[in-house]
């Protein structure tokens, strides 16, 4: 990417100079090095009608599955999928074979990923194996580029446990990384598939309560109150969430909040067929708490919108559903999803938010800006074409999604960064060279 220039381009950045404008923006040795109106033609030009540009989105969430189980996706593997999704950095999940739960895991991740142009974020776990016992080292995994800690879906359900790692992380270098739960009370959705109402009702199948999520919640909100430090409420999907956290935020706590883009667009109606493919968790809701979502979304109560990437090979997937592995993949169709359920209700320049600076204030980042002398850090998209999403679009070593055949408005087109450019698959064929 020695020499190209967007051509054309509306610039989403809120809070950047050329916010809202239309511009052409040339890149240089991965740095923006003009951003104007007509620029002198250079060495190499992308021209796609409808292109929009905006700082690089972050994933918060994502499951690469190695160390352990490569043969469902790889780093370089994943890392394809996400630049081809929009995004420059995902924060991948510890819960592999072996965890990440020490210094060497963490190195393992930041050398396998060396290269690449998304940038790998570590997390780490909470707690030792993630077994809820003691506290992993997280000191030696901050030192060495964990940017958080989770015990991934594993509820931490020692209450004591939970309060020093609260504490615990104020001291860590850099300032205190969030501490992502994923707030889910484990007794009450034992054995649980799906979210527990009319429709698990009708379709005979152990439900998992709303309340699971709340009270879980509530907890660890109680805990942040009198520890401090800093909680990340991941993938939240029920509106007494939404309440718990806009009330805490009210309160200035230091918590943040992520939905995972599937929870913005499908209900749980769709597993009427008894399809795997709609099997995650959090378990899809009904209307009315996809609805406090997309509103927690719009008036920031939510700060990030993830994929909740979770590859699955058929083994594991395509069986029956009680004996389905939970989640989808989500990184290449994670803006797609979201931009489809918000549109009309929620601007541009909210969901974009929800996707670039919103995670960066969750991870504690710097805010980036499309200005000249930045480094190139870039999410090119379209955000009004139509498309279906077919097995072509998706880099991912698993396929175990329900949206293949969809109907989405709106596209990632590619990235810029770390010197390198990379394109959605459809869109390859584009770059024109003088």
């Amino acid at each position: 990417m020695n020499d190209l220039i967007l051509r054309h381009v509306k610039v989403v950045d809120p809070g950047g100079a050329h916010h809202d404008a239309e511009v052409d923006i040339q890149v240089r040795d991965g740095v923006i090095v003009r951003v104007g109106g007509r620029l002198p033609k250079g060495p190499r030009d992308l021209r796609i009608p409808g292109l929009h540009a905006s700082p690089g989105w972050i994933d918060l969430r994502a499951d690469f599955r190695d160390p352990g189980e490569e043969w469902k996706q790889g780093i370089m593997n994943g890392l394809d999928a996400a630049a081809c999704g929009g995004f420059t950095a995902v924060c991948v999940m510890p819960g592999t074979e072996p965890v990440i739960d020490g210094r060497a895991g963490v190195e393992y991740l930041k050398r396998k990923a060396s290269g690449h142009a998304v940038n790998l974020l570590p997390t780490g776990t909470l707690t030792k194996g993630m077994l809820g016992q003691q506290l992993a080292e997280l000191h030696d995994m901050r030192q060495a580029g964990a940017v958080a800690f989770t015990d991934d879906l594993r509820a931490v359900r020692n209450t004591r446990l939970m309060l020093l790692a609260l504490q615990y992380v104020q001291g860590l270098p850099g300032g205190p990384p969030p501490v992502m739960a994923y707030p889910s009370d484990p007794d009450l959705v034992a054995k649980g598939i799906m979210h527990e109402g009319a429709m698990s009702a009708r379709l005979g199948l152990r439900g998992m309560p709303a309340m699971a999520e709340t009270i879980r919640l509530a907890r660890d909100i109680a805990l942040l109150e009198y520890a401090g430090g800093h909680l990340h409420a991941a993938t939240i999907s029920t509106a007494g969430a939404v309440d718990l956290i806009r009330q805490a935020k009210a309160r200035k706590l230091r918590i943040t909040a992520s939905v995972a883009a599937h929870h913005l667009l499908l209900d749980d109606g769709c597993l009427r067929g008894f399809e795997s493919c709609y099997k995650v968790l959090p378990p899809l809701r009904d209307a009315g708490h996809i609805e406090a979502l997309r509103e927690g979304v719009k008036d920031g109560t939510i700060d990030a919108i993830v994929s909740d990437h979770r590859p699955d090979d058929r083994e594991h997937k395509v069986v029956e559903l009680g004996q389905a592995a939970f989640g989808i993949i989500g990184l290449e169709t994670a803006f797609a999803v979201a931009n489809t359920a918000l549109k009309g209700s929620t601007s541009l320049r909210r969901i974009v938010q929800r996707f670039a600076s919103g995670p960066r204030n969750v991870l504690g980042l710097p805010e980036a800006h499309i200005v000249e002398g930045a480094a190139a850090d870039i999410t090119l998209f379209d955000p009004e074409i139509g498309w279906t999403c077919a097995e072509d679009d998706l880099p991912s070593r698993s396929h175990n999604t329900p949206f293949i055949g969809q109907r989405f408005t709106g596209r990632p087109v590619g990235i810029l960064a770390r010197g390198q450019q990379v394109l959605a698959p459809a869109y390859r064929s584009s770059l024109a060279t003088a």
